[in-house]
């Protein structure tokens, strides 16, 4: 097979765990006889930069024709510390998302069997998580309206939902389930919230399309808590934008490390595949960056995108064979051999 896929390194680390997923990604299309086109694009900082956009027109233009984007990480300090900058990298972000139309974000959780008691949260609680979210991701607070009133001493952002936007992420949802354990949890605030309302109306209303699916409807603020204490009685969530931030973020520290977890951004023509992490300024440079996070999206990506979960598994079993090995990263080292960036590419290829 033929595959065309974009590549958005971005910044901060985003180009040093990018190749080395290009590397992993290479190694298995040689193994299964298929041919990766790789195209590089701008984006963020870095785009900012060249031609002052962090979404150039080119870059879109490179990210509609391929058949999948593998993006590293976007943000640089110089714009968080600046609150006056009117162009930011995260713009971008928004940007890209909204023209692609990606408006289902899946993030996985999950817990590796080397690494259980590196999490914070006591192994008899996180053993046997394996779950997935999928936020909402091109509405919501971060796209509504907003401004400064009051001589700019009264500041308002708007959370609005139409009911097609919450359908399309809640098809997902429903669809999602019936391919793992056929459990689904709405999570909102409709004690409190007309958007929310709005979610959980729309999701009753589509039950009857799905009867073999367990709908349970949960507020965040509870949710939140039983992530910490309950997460494997979860199987699929589906939330809009602004809380499913939140909560996937929450729920990363479970398997240990967010330099781990893996994520697809989802729409009707176009899908992005990127790790959960930041762009991690300060070790920029440093090859000590775990990559792990960013070979295992393109493990989605083959699976997600493609079809090929023959490659997709071969891709994991490497990955936790690596782990299983103390082939990590300084994050995961703990007081003993903490191995580059590259390195764990390197030795990653060799065992594919």
């Amino acid at each position: 097979m033929e595959l065309n896929i974009a590549l958005l390194a971005g910044d901060g680390i985003g180009p040093e765990v990018i190749d080395q997923a290009v590397k992993v990604c290479d190694a298995i299309a040689t193994k299964y006889n298929h041919k990766i086109n790789w195209t590089a694009a701008l984006t963020g900082a870095a785009a900012i930069d060249a031609v002052g956009d962090p979404y150039p027109d080119e870059t879109h233009e490179i990210c509609v024709k391929a058949d999948a984007v593998l993006f590293g990480a976007i943000g640089h300090p110089r714009f968080d510390n600046d609150p006056s900058a009117k162009v930011r990298p995260e713009q971008g972000l928004l940007k890209m998302r909204q023209k692609l139309g990606l408006f289902a974000n899946v993030r996985p959780t999950f817990t590796f069997p080397s690494l259980i008691d590196k999490s914070p949260l006591k192994r008899e609680r996180i053993e046997g998580t394996n779950l997935v979210f999928l936020r909402e991701l091109t509405s919501g607070i971060y796209f509504g309206k907003r401004g400064r009133e009051d001589d700019g001493n009264t500041a308002y952002d708007t959370c609005t939902y139409t009911r097609a936007e919450v359908t399309r992420l809640a098809k997902k949802g429903f669809e999602t389930a019936m391919a793992r354990s056929k459990k689904l949890c709405c999570v909102d605030k409709a004690n409190v919230l007309e958007s929310s309302r709005l979610w959980r109306e729309t999701v009753q209303s589509m039950e009857k399309e799905y009867p073999e699916v367990e709908v349970s409807y949960e507020f965040v603020d509870a949710v939140a808590m039983r992530l910490v204490q309950w997460p494997n009685s979860y199987d699929v969530l589906i939330t809009e934008n602004l809380f499913g931030d939140i909560l996937t973020d929450e729920a990363s520290v479970i398997s240990g490390s967010m330099g781990l977890m893996p994520s697809a951004s989802l729409g009707e023509k176009n899908s992005l595949f990127e790790p959960i992490h930041g762009s991690y300024p300060q070790a920029t440079g440093k090859d000590i960056a775990n990559p792990l996070a960013t070979v295992l999206s393109a493990a989605m990506m083959f699976e997600t995108a493609f079809g090929l979960t023959d490659e997709a598994e071969a891709i994991r079993v490497v990955v936790n064979k690596s782990l299983d090995a103390g082939i990590v990263t300084e994050d995961l080292a703990e007081g003993k051999k903490a191995y580059k960036t590259s390195e764990i590419g390197d030795w990653l290829v060799a065992n594919i």
